[in-house]
């Protein structure tokens, strides 16, 4: 499925295809993605926050009542070109539905694109984040920021990233892994740029664990041989509306800014 308005550089993939278990019994019925904030489904509000940011090629993974974002998407103009990564046959997690829209993605040129969560608003700048992954040679730059959050990423002082902390249990990951002097932790937004170097990395771990289902973050905590940097943010204004409590604080968020 596409629609084309002419080449744009900039691309972007919405990871929409989870299973939304946290926003019953909305999900029960219907896909995550099209939870409405303030009447407008969350996939409309990601697709066109992309749109306003050079992001003129975007890509959908589809899986949990796949149909209706389908239906949706044809149902309007958004703007911009765009695919659908079709994932009904098999959930591939993160991991493995990045892996499979890269296919997509990549199929015309090479170049980096973004990975937005379809479950997230903010403010985020994201031309200035890819603009940023460009210039750093990373082969993935994750958008980090000084939020609260119960779980963060472990950077050292090169900001390139190391491992993961959940502060309520005192987990570190990968296993074995204890900060050491210098490091640093960030909160992660669930928005980050991949390049050519991290998809043929994700691909040869997919083919050693011999799974195309696995959620990305173990592969970043687990891979060694590519850059992975972030792009950090002291300010940021974000919200996961992945619950019912942060859903209701989006509508009333939306409410006074709309």
């Amino acid at each position: 499925m596409e629609s084309k308005i002419g080449e744009i550089r900039m691309k972007a993939m919405i990871l929409a295809a989870g299973l939304g278990t946290r926003l019953k019994p909305w999900t029960l019925e219907h896909p995550k993605a099209l939870v409405p904030v303030q009447n407008v489904p969350m996939l409309e509000r990601v697709m066109k926050k992309l749109k306003d940011e050079g992001f003129g090629k975007q890509t959908v993974n589809i899986h949990h009542f796949g149909e209706q974002i389908m239906d949706f998407l044809s149902s309007r103009d958004f703007g911009v070109v765009y695919n659908v990564s079709d994932e009904r046959e098999r959930l591939l997690d993160t991991g493995g539905g990045i892996l499979k829209a890269s296919e997509i993605l990549m199929r015309e040129d090479k170049e980096p694109f973004l990975v937005h969560n379809v479950d997230i608003l903010s403010d985020a700048p994201l031309r200035s984040l890819y603009e940023h992954h460009c210039e750093s040679g990373n082969d993935v730059t994750l958008l980090t920021s000084g939020r609260d959050s119960s779980r963060k990423l472990v950077f050292d002082g090169d900001g390139i990233l190391r491992g993961w902390h959940n502060l309520a249990s005192g987990e570190f990951r990968p296993e074995g892994f204890s900060p050491e002097e210098g490091m640093h932790e960030s909160s992660f937004s669930g928005i980050y740029i991949i390049g050519e170097g991290g998809i043929e990395e994700m691909r040869a771990y997919a083919c050693k664990k011999g799974d195309k289902a696995f959620p990305v973050m173990d592969f970043l905590l687990d891979t060694k041989e590519i850059k992975i940097g972030e792009y950090f943010l002291p300010r940021l204004n974000l919200i996961d509306i992945g619950k019912p409590s942060t859903l209701e604080q989006a509508n009333y968020l939306m409410q006074i800014n709309d």
